[in-house]
């Protein structure tokens, strides 16, 4: 079996804690692990007793006085420190100071940056502007998470595959989206909720997985962006969960709120109509504003009706009733945004988006290439009362084709006149902007050039710009430590469930069984804590079933597509493997005893010798 992370982080947890208690050390000898929690190799603690409750300064020196990280931890008397912020492939000086103002400086060493890693290609920023804050940047394609000091230095990289929204939660960590894939082209597990030294605090699990984003309510419930597999749409569906146990608490689905083909974007498809990519709750008026990037428009809903209050977007194409009851009547020089990503509600009501501009248009015969286009930050005023919405600031427009991002990418706001605007899915082949989405493009051309570009904006003025050699869904900025972001020691939470895995009510029928599983196949079944991967590799088109026989009344079928599949919108490529290779999920709720598999092929029964046992 396949461990969890959170199993594995468990157990590296209870032997690191053994031997320090064990070896009781203290500040003149200090017991120091490197990357503690597995997943974040820039991470480490450093432990120590002291016999009275102190407070412990802790510093990392930087390569220059302004790259140094300080954080001082509460009194305690067994010292359990997360050390953040190391650089790659170096003797790192760290230096322990107690109130006595006795001090202990000691040398860890760290291994050279992962290759995925990317190093900027530029950076224009200061470290007075910046002020110990790093760039943490989720990848989309070919790059691993990570986070850049002012100097464009890494300081905090993740070995496993985060997805979508990097969000603050209140209590000091992050939730991100989980590595573990359940369905292609990117639908993961759930979300995670974790710190920066790489300890995962729970997994929350959905029946229909995650994408994009979640917000965190003030109650500390969870909206999750989600979608229902069976019901043949992807992207169009939230959901609140309970924060201590993960159940569903309520349900949006943005099907009966809307249209499914009134006025579609160049990317729409019947399948991923909605493409709801951001959501944002606004308290002052209980509301969830959408971003649906296959509609081009940003939506507003009752958060406990779920009945539409506005629509935002070019109202040309939908039905009559919905553009006089719902669409904003523009006021002034305004300009529609298309292919939006991203959306935030500013503390006046404001709000903002990152206009992809993908296609600049709802009539086809007015598409724009994108050596033509543009990407931009924009900011919209609305006048709910009289339903009219003015536009009140964009950054992007003027740059051109070498900030446009038909994809992905993200706004951020600060304060008034003080924003991120991070253009993440640049791609351009032989210096000329390419056609599509980067992700796609890449996979057919290893020669698209990725890029991303994240620039902040101080009163209209550019105070940092970064670039990379890579596709970023989105980018945020942040300290390394936070009030409250002390590592917590313990076993994490798997919370919620994957749901059961849809069947195929009629039976494939066979005209022989063969007895041996031909090796071109080449059939791999995987089981972790709460399911198992069925791989294998097959034509496309040929009919393949799963067979699991638990005896008279348990015995359960699962058909698996092979025909090829085409992703419109493919916003984080990193789980997409070879054509003919499928990855097929079979999860254990409601699965209960001793079952042999086998595999139907076309009209031949395959033996898997293989027993699976699943216990309650």
């Amino acid at each position: 079996m396949n461990k969890h992370i959170i199993d594995q982080q468990f157990a590296a947890e209870q032997s690191f804690l053994e031997e320090i208690r064990w070896k009781r050390p203290s500040l003149k000898m200090p017991f120091v692990r490197l990357n503690p929690y597995l997943i974040a190799p820039l991470t480490g603690i450093v432990a120590f007793y002291t016999e009275t409750k102190v407070p412990v300064t802790m510093t990392v020196a930087g390569l220059e006085p302004d790259g140094a990280i300080t954080k001082t931890f509460p009194p305690a008397t067994e010292h359990i420190l997360p050390v953040l912020g190391l650089y790659p492939g170096r003797d790192n000086l760290v230096t322990l100071s107690l109130p006595d103002k006795s001090t202990q400086s000691i040398t860890i060493t760290t291994a050279p940056l992962d290759p995925a890693v990317k190093v900027p290609e530029s950076i224009m920023t200061t470290a007075a502007y910046m002020d110990g804050q790093l760039m943490f940047v989720v990848p989309a394609m070919g790059a691993l998470p990570a986070a850049y000091d002012y100097r464009g230095d890494c300081r905090w990289y993740c070995t496993e595959n985060l997805t979508f929204a990097m969000k603050n939660l209140q209590n000091g960590r992050l939730s991100i989206g989980s590595f573990r894939l359940m369905e292609k082209p990117y639908y993961t597990t759930g979300l995670l909720e974790m710190d920066l030294v790489g300890k995962i605090y729970a997994e929350y699990r959905l029946p229909g997985g995650y994408h994009h984003d979640q917000f965190e309510m003030e109650d500390g419930s969870l909206l999750v962006l989600t979608e229902c597999f069976s019901s043949g749409t992807v992207e169009d569906m939230c959901v609140l969960i309970d924060r201590k146990d993960g159940r569903i608490l309520k349900t949006w689905d943005f099907k009966e709120i809307l249209p499914q083909d009134a006025s579609p974007s160049g990317s729409w498809s019947a399948h991923d109509w909605f493409h709801n990519n951001a959501l944002w709750y606004d308290k002052q008026t209980d509301s969830i504003t959408l971003s649906g990037r296959h509609q081009d428009v940003l939506i507003n809903i009752d958060f406990q009706t779920g009945n539409l209050n506005w629509i935002l977007g070019d109202p040309e194409g939908w039905p009559e009733d919905l553009v006089a009851n719902y669409f904003l009547t523009p006021i002034g020089d305004l300009e529609w945004q298309y292919e939006q990503h991203a959306c935030i509600v500013t503390p006046n009501g404001d709000v903002m988006t990152f206009d992809n501009g993908h296609y600049r248009s709802k009539n086809p015969h007015h598409y724009r290439l994108g050596k033509d286009n543009y990407s931009r930050g924009v900011r919209y005023r609305i006048d709910r009362k009289n339903r009219t919405v003015e536009q009140v600031w964009q950054y992007g427009k003027e740059r051109g084709s070498e900030f446009f991002s038909p994809y992905i990418s993200n706004v951020d706001y600060y304060k008034e006149g003080h924003y991120l605007i991070h253009s993440g899915g640049i791609a351009t082949l032989d210096g000329v902007t390419c056609e599509g989405v980067g992700s796609r493009r890449y996979f057919e051309n290893k020669n698209v050039r990725l890029e991303s570009k994240t620039v902040e904006l101080f009163q209209d003025k550019v105070v940092y710009e970064m670039c990379l050699n890579a596709n970023y869904y989105r980018a945020k900025k942040r300290p390394l430590y936070t009030e409250g972001s002390n590592l917590t020691l313990g076993e994490g939470k798997l919370l919620g469930t994957l749901g059961v895995t849809p069947e195929f009510s009629t039976v494939a029928e066979t005209s022989c069984v063969s007895d041996s599983l031909p090796e071109k196949f080449q059939i791999q079944i995987i089981e972790e804590r709460d399911r198992y991967t069925f791989q294998g590799t097959f034509e496309k088109g040929q009919l393949v079933m799963l067979v699991l026989d638990g005896g008279p009344g348990n015995q359960h079928h699962y058909f698996i597509s092979t025909s090829a599949q085409s992703f419109t919108a493919m916003c984080v490529g990193t789980f997409q493997s070879s054509e003919r290779m499928v990855d097929f999920k079979v999860n254990k709720c409601r699965l209960q005893g001793t079952y042999q598999v086998s595999l139907i092929v076309d009209d031949t029964m395959y033996p898997i010798n293989l027993t699976l046992t699943v216990e309650e």
